[in-house]
């Protein structure tokens, strides 16, 4: 139960920071991309804003043996660059530009972004289920006979 209330509370931390922060501002995320337009720099003190604190945790997080919730921490991800995270990577950008959200700033928008944060929502969980069974096929066409 206790995890739950963390995770809550987190979730609940999460979303109000992107809602303040401007992340769920479809226009505010695409001013940031448009570099050669009205650019709109103020996202790079969101992004700022997330990676100090997160660097804090890690620092803390290297000195315990387990997560204060319980349980264990996860492996630490592969830093090799891989044809999955470049791909991976092209796509979500291709969609954080197009839509101006990512998964977090999507599912926070939820209760006020109407009928079109629900089709973005829609098509990106669609995304989510088909990713997994297209990244197994072309596992099997890459692989040498």
């Amino acid at each position: 139960m206790g995890r739950l209330i963390v995770a809550l509370i987190a979730g609940g931390l999460f979303g109000s920071g992107l809602f303040i922060s401007g992340m769920t501002d479809t226009t505010k995320v695409q001013g940031w991309l448009d570099v050669f337009g009205n650019w709109d720099p103020t996202l790079a003190f969101v992004m700022g804003g997330a990676i100090i604190p997160m660097a804090i945790a890690w620092q803390i997080t290297r000195f315990r043996k387990t997560p204060l919730t319980g349980g264990s921490f996860p492996p630490p991800p592969d830093t090799r660059l891989g044809r999955n995270l470049v791909f991976g990577s092209v796509l979500f950008g291709i969609g954080w530009g197009l839509a101006g959200l990512c998964p977090g700033p999507a599912i926070a928008s939820l209760s006020y972004a109407g009928t079109g944060g629900l089709v973005f929502v829609a098509a990106m969980l669609t995304g989510m289920w088909i990713a997994p069974m297209l990244r197994a096929r072309l596992d099997r066409i890459a692989q040498p006979e």
